[in-house]
């Protein structure tokens, strides 16, 4: 396993006072004390880039669902993936516009020839329990390699009767990468990469843990929990854990692009910002999220189909803050 990275969408209140009051009091300072910025002539910038390659080019998608999800559960998603990539006209804030703030990282990267990445929905492939209901970090990496192993992101989904470990205690799921097939190059053969995620749904272990804000929290202030947007609480927050790990995926697939701490356990894109979902947040609050008068859901993003998400706030490099849709 090349590199593996974790993220948890309730680990904010879990490590608040360790994460986000100094992370929230590098950015107030930011804000309100520009000025003293500005003469200093310098800025905290939270995320290192360690020169590695960020993932680019034309990359597929590929589902694969372990378990149990019914065909409404499974089209939430791939909704989502297809929306990444839309055409621009999806009414606004869009999914589409939330993943295009990706790009600053890669002009950073390479101001004179930045990469772009576009990614597509690719193959969706169905497995019931193959390897039981307790996975290792090991099983998931099997499973994803199930999928395409050149210019793919493959996404293993366990469904909420699977045990995986770690799951629930100290992540809401992963992403790292893997040697894929010998590529033959001239004389010399290589191995291929790829990068792959895996997202638990925690429905009925954990949705105080890891489908906040639309489960009554584990830990911390016990606000109510908000109206999932597609109404289950256990994809909409598995959405919301996806979001972040593809962002992550994107700027630190091998482990050698943007993040801040351990490289077994960063900081990046989007876990740089824990908590925030629209301005206003703060711990045990999501922000000022959309509300459908209709539904009752809270949303922050449309996509194709008329879904509607929240999706996580990404850190923004250029400016050093945490950038939301709303």
């Amino acid at each position: 396993m090349a590199s593996f990275a974790r993220v948890s969408t309730f680990h904010y209140i879990l490590k608040m006072f360790l994460l986000i009051s100094i992370f929230n009091s590098s950015f107030a300072s930011r804000i309100i004390g520009r000025t003293l910025v500005q003469d200093q002539q310098q800025q905290y910038q939270l995320l290192d880039y360690h020169k590695g390659p960020l993932l680019s080019g034309k990359i597929s998608v590929n589902l694969i669902w372990y378990g149990k999800f019914s065909a409404t559960q499974r089209a939430i998603i791939a909704d989502f993936i297809t929306s990444l990539s839309s055409p621009s006209h999806q009414i606004q804030p869009s999914v589409e516009s939330w993943w295009k703030q990706i790009e600053t990282y890669y002009h950073l990267a390479n101001s004179k020839k930045p990469s772009s990445l576009s990614l597509y929905l690719g193959k969706q492939i169905f497995d019931d329990y193959s390897l039981g209901k307790s996975l290792t970090e090991q099983k998931i990496e099997q499973l994803a390699s199930k999928g395409e192993q050149k210019d793919a992101i493959n996404v293993v989904f366990t469904s909420a009767d699977v045990i995986v470990d770690g799951f629930c205690q100290n992540t809401c799921g992963s992403h790292g990468s893997s040697k894929g097939g010998v590529i033959k190059k001239g004389n010399k053969n290589y191995y291929s990469k790829f990068a792959y995620i895996w997202v638990g749904n925690s429905e009925t272990q954990c949705p105080g843990y890891c489908a906040w804000p639309f489960h009554q929290p584990q830990y911390g202030p016990q606000n109510p929990p908000l109206v999932p947007p597609n109404n289950d609480v256990g994809m909409d927050g598995m959405v919301i854990n996806l979001g972040s790990l593809l962002a992550g995926t994107a700027t630190n697939p091998f482990g050698t692009g943007y993040y801040q701490g351990p490289a077994e356990a960063p900081l990046e894109a989007a876990t740089a910002c824990p908590g925030v979902y629209a301005k206003g947040a703060y711990p045990g609050y999501a922000g000022d999220l959309l509300v459908d008068p209709t539904t009752g859901a809270s949303y922050n993003a449309r996509g194709t189909n008329g879904r509607k998400y929240v999706l996580p706030a990404l850190y923004n490099p250029s400016t050093t803050t945490c950038s939301t849709l709303v």
